[in-house]
């Protein structure tokens, strides 16, 4: 299995599948399904309306990464469930700490 962000020359990429109104605003774990698709979990208080779920989830990302929110964007599913988010900075770094964050290592095929 691969993990469900890639390192990128910028960054990395984060594939997500939201909970709005989850109860809380945290990083759940990652998720692979029977097909082979790969994404981290994220909850989120914040209903799916006008935006807020979506900055929410920035914001838990930012906040369990220790980054400014400037470096965390949507780059599609802005109204999906599954939603790919770019992070600027130090790649390998980056998902080194998304490893950590989640306990998921790629090589372990969960």
């Amino acid at each position: 299995m691969t993990a469900p962000w890639r390192v990128t020359p910028e960054g990395v990429e984060v594939r997500v599948r939201a909970t709005p109104r989850g109860g809380r605003d945290a990083l759940d774990g990652v998720e692979t399904r029977d097909d082979g698709a790969v994404w981290l979990k994220v909850r989120v208080r914040a209903a799916p309306e006008e935006g807020a779920a979506n900055a929410a989830i920035r914001d838990v990302l930012r906040r369990a990464l220790g980054l400014p929110a400037s470096a965390v964007t949507l780059a599609t599913g802005a109204t999906a469930r599954v939603k790919l988010f770019r992070i600027a900075g130090d790649g390998p770094a980056l998902a080194r700490r998304l490893a950590d964050l989640t306990a998921h290592d790629p090589a372990a095929g969960a």
